[in-house]
């Protein structure tokens, strides 16, 4: 192979390196709510309770089942004794074996059991619902960062064009003066003025680029990287529907947001752990049952046939019937109203925040897009105007004043539907959320 080719073939592969390294540096949406979900300490604290409620339910249901334990102990006692089996006194070492196998279960207690199931399973279904909602805070979170960030990069191209106008202007206005051609001697200051004042919009706007990008690196909670990129959305995919009603929105958040359903089943899981602290005033029966045997070395016969022998059985039924206990029980069940009437508040309180929400979130989108609106129509007729005023600028009949004046407004007017067109898109994702169809 010729030297040629083998330049040819390591300037191809460092241009598929360098090729797969910008792409490597490009994030999707759906990477970055993978990542802030995975990072994030309030989802994965929420986890953890959602699998406590979990343990507490499977609990719940396993006090249903019978108890049993086993024992076995050795006794070794010197001197006057009685010997275990005879019950004779005897005076010499003794070693003795027991052996015992017990069991239980509550057949009646009020209920209680089965009302610490219902309990445990409402909770557990509310911490399941819990762990959703901050999973959904986090996802909006992130999108909403997301398109900050697409904001701030639309500010910044639409900035830098700018200042590629105003170049193409100052060019311009250094050649007349050159040739003696400008009208006014403030021209070329004025067009320089310009120029500047673009440089300026464009660092602003980078500092604004790199200030969005940081906070989504912060939202995600990994490192800052300089290098990243964002994949661009489809604008089609972030309008949102207008002509919903905020009452529509509130009712269909009431029944698909996780947050609310949370609240709800706490609600619900409270009215049963009423029940069950009531359950514990009623008398409870309890089922009882055991084997044992036992052996002993003061007693000739063999080990194993001392084992056979000596077995026995038992079987108990208790009744327990509280008559007083402090009151204990009884302010258990005091607490537990308190504690049911605080999730009725919470539940309630929840609606009402939910409600004020999506309220502003609407009253917000609706207001930016008929900002929108305004704004594009001032930026297609100052777009206009600046076009007739660089026609009579250049053909000598506009002052530089009255053109950069022209420019100014144009600018100003498009950096401001950009700004107004992603609020529009951020409220309207925050109107999903709430309504649960939150999809790209």
């Amino acid at each position: 192979m010729s030297f040629r080719n083998y330049i040819i073939i390591f300037l191809l592969v460092l241009g598929f390196n360098a090729h797969a390294q910008q792409q490597s540096n490009i994030i999707t949406l759906q990477q970055c709510l993978d990542t802030a979900i995975k990072n994030n300490l309030t989802v994965q604290q929420s986890a953890i309770a959602a699998e406590r409620a979990r343990i507490g339910y499977v609990q719940a249901k396993d006090n249903l089942i019978p108890t049993v334990s086993g024992g076995i102990s050795r006794e070794l006692s010197t001197g006057r004794a009685i010997n275990p089996v005879t019950n004779t006194y005897i005076n010499q070492a003794v070693t003795s074996d027991n052996y015992a196998l017990s069991g239980g279960v509550t057949v009646f207690n009020g209920l209680a059991l089965q009302s610490a199931i219902k309990q445990t399973s409402l909770a557990y279904q509310s911490g399941k619902m819990a762990y959703q909602a901050a999973k959904d805070i986090v996802t909006v979170t992130v999108i909403t960062s997301y398109l900050q960030v697409l904001d701030a990069e639309a500010i910044l191209n639409q900035t830098k064009s700018q200042l590629s106008v105003a170049k193409e202007g100052a060019d311009r206005v250094e050649i007349l003066e050159k040739e003696g051609a400008n009208k006014l001697a403030s021209d070329v200051y004025d067009q320089r003025g310009l120029l500047q004042a673009s440089n300026v919009n464009v660092v602003t706007a980078q500092n604004s680029l790199r200030s969005a990008m940081l906070n989504l690196f912060q939202v995600m909670n990994i490192p800052y990287n300089r290098d990243a990129e964002l994949q661009p959305l489809n604008a089609e995919d972030l309008r949102g529907d207008k002509d919903v009603l905020p009452d529509q929105v509130y009712q269909t958040a009431l029944e698909q947001l996780a947050d609310v359903k949370a609240a709800t089943l706490m609600r619900q899981s409270a009215e049963k752990e009423v029940k069950y602290y009531k359950g514990l005033l009623f008398p409870s029966l309890a089922l009882g049952y055991g084997v044992n045997t036992n052996y002993t070395n003061s007693n000739p016969i063999s080990y194993t046939n001392q084992f056979k022998n000596n077995y026995g059985t038992y079987a108990q039924l208790g009744l327990n019937i509280p008559i007083f206990t402090n009151h204990f029980k009884k302010n258990q069940v005091s607490l537990a109203k308190l504690d049911l009437l605080n999730y009725k508040y919470v539940e309630e309180n929840t609606k009402i925040t939910l409600r004020q929400n999506v309220e502003q979130a609407y009253y917000n989108m609706m207001a930016a897009y008929n900002k929108y609106q305004a704004l594009d129509a001032e930026s297609k007729a100052y777009s206009e105007s600046f076009r007739i005023s660089k026609i009579r600028y250049e053909a000598g009949v506009l002052t530089s004043v009255d053109y950069i004046t022209s420019k100014n407004n144009m600018d100003a007017a498009n950096l401001n539907l950009i700004s107004a067109r992603y609020d529009y898109f951020i409220y309207s994702k925050v109107l999903d959320y709430y309504q649960g169809k939150l999809s790209f």
